[in-house]
C-alpha cells in the first residue's frame, strides 16, 4: 500500500511513460495497477511511480529519490502485491516499520515485521507466516539483516528483492549516516543476482552516487522526482521573541497538528513549558527522556491527543501523521538536507501547510563551533575521516545559512540545491508560496550604501572583530570596549545610528549569506571581506538587502485542508461535516488502537464530506477508499454521513 503520506498523492500521469522491454513486465504491471485500485482505491500513478514499479517488476536495481510525501513507499510495496516471493524492506526505525505494516494490514496486504521490540511470541508468529509463504512484505532493521544466518533464512522464505528505505543513511556524505547501513552492501557479494532498490527523500547528486557505490547497484535506474512541494509555504524570519513568534504560528493553525524543532534539550523543555502555560496542547520530546516517555509522546501525537510536539531532531523520521499543518524551526538546522526532511513532515497529504524558520547569526556560529570541536575530539581518538566529515558538514551548514539569509524564492533554492532546474514559469512568476514571492520581505531602498557602510566598518576594524562589535560601531554605541579600541573615533562610528540592533545584525547576516562576508573559526569568530565583498565595497558589484517583517498570518486556518481537497476536484467543502468526520475518525481509532490517519486521512475525509456518498458503490468512487476499507469502514461512515444529513434537514 502507499504509506499514509503517499496515499493521496497518486495523480494522473503527465505524458507517456516509456515501456520496459522485459517480457511479461507489462502484464505484471497491469496486475499491479488493478491490485492498487482494489486494495487502496487509486486509479492512477505519478509518472515516476509508474516507472519505478515497472523497474522493480523487471528485477532491476534502482535508486529512487522522491521528496517526502512524493509516494516512494508505493514503489516497493506495489510490486509485492503481484510478483511471487517475498519483498524484504530495510527500514531504520521500529515506529516507522510498525506504521507501514499497520497500514498495509488495514488495506488487506499481508505484511509483517521483525524487530527487537517484539515479544518472542510475536516474532514466532511472523516466522510461522513466513514459513507457510503467507507474507508479501517483511520489514526488518539493518542490524537484523546482518545477524548470522538471517539472510539465509530469508532466502529460504523466498526472498526475491531487497528494498532499502532511507538509503541516504548509507552515505558518509549524507546528513544521517548510520554505520550499520554499510553492511547492506556486503549482501551483493553473497547473492549478486538479488535485485536491490534504494529509496530516499533527500539526496544531493553526490549522495546519490555514493548510495549506488556503497550498495554496489548494477547498472541502476536512477529516478529522481521533483523536489518542489508546492503545497508548502516557506517563511524565514529573524528570531526576536521566540515564544511569541512560535505562539503566533500555532494560533494561526489553532487545533491543527504541528512540530516545533529546537536545537537543544534545554531549549525544548523551556519552550514546551511556556507553550503549555499558554494553553497549547503540547509535549516535549528529546533523547534525554526515557524510551517509554518518548513512545508515549509519539503515540499521543499520532493519536491526536496533543496538537504540538516540541522536539529536537530526535523526533520525526518515524512519524507518518499526514495532517501536520506546520513545522517551525526555532533555530537554524545544520543543513538543507535536514531542513528539507524535517519540513517535509508537513503536508504529507498534499494539502496546504506552513514551514517557518526562525534564526539568528549566532545559530551559524554555534553549529560551526560544535562541528569543529567534534572533529577535533574525533581526530584525537584516531578517526582519520574526521576532518573530511567536518568540512562536508561546514559546507552543508553554509548552504542552509545562505538559504536563511538570502532572498531567493525558497522553492527555487531547494530545487536547485538538489540538482534540479526551476521551470521558466517559476523563475519568471515566482512560487506564490514563500515569503519572498509573497512580497513579505521589504527591500531596503539604499541597499548598496548600507552594504558599503557595513563592509567599510569591517575593514576599518581591521577585520578582527565579530558581528556584535561591528554592530555597536555602526550604531554609534558609547561603550568601554569601543573607547578602549579607539573604534568610537572611526569614520564609520554611528553611520547607522538610526537603525535598530536587529536591523543591522540582520543585514550583516544577509551579507554573510550572499558570500560578501565570511567568518574565521574558533570560539570567537571574526568577520572579514571576501573577494565579492571587496567588489561591492568598491562599487563594482550591486547588492540588494531586505528588511523582514511579520506577515499577517493571523486568523484560523483550521478548515483549509477540507476546502483545498474539495476544490481540487471542483467541489465545495462541507466544513462542518468534515470536522464531524474527523471527530468520528478519532473515536474509531481509539476503539481500534490505531492512529486516526490509518482509518482515513484528511484528504479522503474531505472528499467524503464534499461528495457525501450514500452507497458502497458511491464510496468506492472516492479516492483513498479500497475494497477492504469499503467493506470494513464503509457502513459506519455512510451512516455517519446520513445522520449528519438528517440533522441538517430538520
Amino acid at each position: 500500500m502507499p504509506s499514509p503520506q503517499d496515499a493521496d498523492l497518486l495523480l494522473q500521469p503527465q505524458g507517456a511513460v516509456e515501456e520496459l522491454s522485459k517480457p511479461g513486465t507489462s502484464t505484471l504491471f497491469a496486475e499491479a495497477s488493478e491490485a492498487i485500485r482494489r486494495k487502496f482505491g487509486f486509479e492512477c500513478l505519478r509518472p515516476l511511480q509508474d516507472r519505478a514499479i515497472r523497474v522493480a517488476l523487471e528485477g532491476r536495481d534502482a535508486l529512487v529519490v522522491m521528496p517526502t510525501g512524493g509516494g516512494k513507499s508505493l514503489c516497493f510495496q506495489a510490486p509485492a502485491l503481484v510478483q511471487p516471493g517475498l519483498v524484504v524492506v530495510i527500514s531504520p526505525l521500529i515506529s516507522l516499520m510498525k506504521d507501514q505494516v499497520d497500514g498495509l494490514l488495514a488495506n488487506g496486504v499481508p505484511a509483517g515485521m521483525l524487530c527487537s521490540a517484539q515479544t518472542p511470541e510475536e516474532r514466532r508468529t511472523v516466522y510461522e507466516e513466513l514459513e507457510r509463504g503467507g507474507l508479501d512484505l517483511l520489514y526488518v532493521a539493518p542490524e537484523r539483516l546482518a545477524m548470522e544466518g538471517f539472510f539465509e533464512r530469508l532466502e529460504a522464505f523466498g526472498m526475491v528483492s531487497l528494498a532499502v528505505d532511507e538509503a541516504h543513511c548509507i552515505s558518509h556524505w549524507g546528513h544521517d549516516f548510520r554505520p550499520e547501513y554499510r553492511q547492506i552492501g556486503e549482501l551483493r557479494a553473497r547473492r549478486p543476482e538479488l535485485p536491490i532498490q534504494a529509496f530516499t527523500a533527500t539526496a544531493t547528486p553526490a549522495v546519490q552516487r555514493d548510495i549506488c557505490e556503497q550498495l554496489a547497484l548494477r547498472d541502476p535506474e536512477v529516478l529522481v522526482g521533483d523536489f518542489d512541494r508546492p503545497n508548502l509555504t516557506y517563511r524565514v524570519k529573524p528570531r526576536r521573541n521566540l515564544n511569541d513568534q512560535v505562539r503566533a504560528v500555532i494560533t494561526a493553525h489553532s487545533g491543527e497538528a504541528g512540530i516545533v524543532y529546537c536545537l537543544s534539550r534545554k531549549d525544548v523543555e523551556k519552550l514546551a513549558e511556556a507553550l503549555a502555560a499558554a494553553g497549547v496542547r503540547c509535549e516535549p520530546y528529546h533523547a534525554g527522556m526515557t524510551g517509554e516517555h518518548r513512545n508515549r509522546v509519539q503515540d499521543d501525537f499520532q493519536s491526536e491527543r496533543i496538537d504540538v510536539v516540541v522536539a529536537t531532531v530526535a523526533f520525526g523520521m518515524g512519524i507518518d501523521r499526514t495532517d501536520v499543518r506546520y513545522v517551525v524551526h526555532a533555530s537554524l538546522p545544520k543543513g538543507v538536507e535536514q531542513y528539507s526532511q524535517e519540513t517535509g513532515r508537513a503536508g504529507r497529504d498534499g494539502l496546504p501547510a506552513e514551514c517557518v524558520l526562525l534564526h539568528s547569526g549566532g545559530d551559524y556560529h554555534n553549529w560551526k563551533h560544535l562541528m569543529e570541536r567534534s572533529a577535533q575530539e574525533a581526530l584525537e581518538r584516531g578517526i582519520e575521516t574526521a576532518t573530511e566529515e567536518r568540512d562536508a558538514g561546514l559546507k552543508r551548514l553554509g548552504h542552509v545559512y545562505g538559504y536563511a539569509t538570502g532572498a531567493l524564492c525558497r522553492h527555487m533554492f531547494l530545487l536547485e540545491y538538489f540538482g534540479q532546474r526551476a521551470s521558466d514559469e517559476l523563475r519568471e512568476k515566482g512560487c506564490g508560496a514563500c515569503d519572498v514571492c509573497l512580497g513579505e520581505l521589504q527591500r531596503v531602498d539604499d541597499s548598496q550604501q548600507v552594504a558599503q557602510k557595513i563592509l567599510s566598518c569591517v575593514v576599518r576594524c581591521e577585520q578582527r572583530y565579530g558581528a556584535g562589535h561591528i554592530t555597536d560601531v555602526l550604531r554609534g554605541a558609547d561603550t568601554a570596549r569601543l573607547r578602549e579600541t579607539g573604534h568610537d573615533q572611526l569614520s564609520t562610528h554611528g553611520l547607522l545610528k538610526q537603525k535598530s540592533v536587529s536591523e543591522v545584525r540582520g543585514w550583516i547576516e544577509q551579507l554573510s549569506g550572499h558570500g560578501l562576508l565570511a567568518t574565521t573559526g574558533g570560539q570567537y569568530p571574526t568577520l572579514y571581506l571576501t573577494r565579492t565583498g571587496v567588489e561591492v565595497l568598491k562599487g563594482e558589484r550591486e547588492i540588494q538587502l531586505f528588511v523582514t517583517h511579520t506577515a499577517k498570518t493571523e486568523g484560523k486556518r483550521k478548515r483549509r485542508a477540507a476546502v483545498s481537497a474539495a476544490a481540487e476536484v471542483g467541489l465545495e467543502a462541507d466544513e462542518a461535516l468534515f470536522e464531524d468526520l474527523r471527530e468520528y475518525r478519532r473515536e474509531l481509532a481509539r476503539e481500534r488502537g490505531v492512529p486516526p490517519y490509518l482509518i482515513f486521512n484528511d484528504r479522503t475525509l474531505a472528499l467524503l464530506a464534499a461528495l457525501k456518498p450514500s452507497s458502497e458503490v458511491d464510496l468506492l468512487s472516492v479516492k483513498g477508499v479500497g475494497e477492504k476499507k469499503a467493506a470494513d469502514l464503509g457502513p459506519l461512515f455512510l451512516e455517519r454521513i446520513a445522520a449528519y444529513e438528517r440533522s441538517r434537514s430538520k
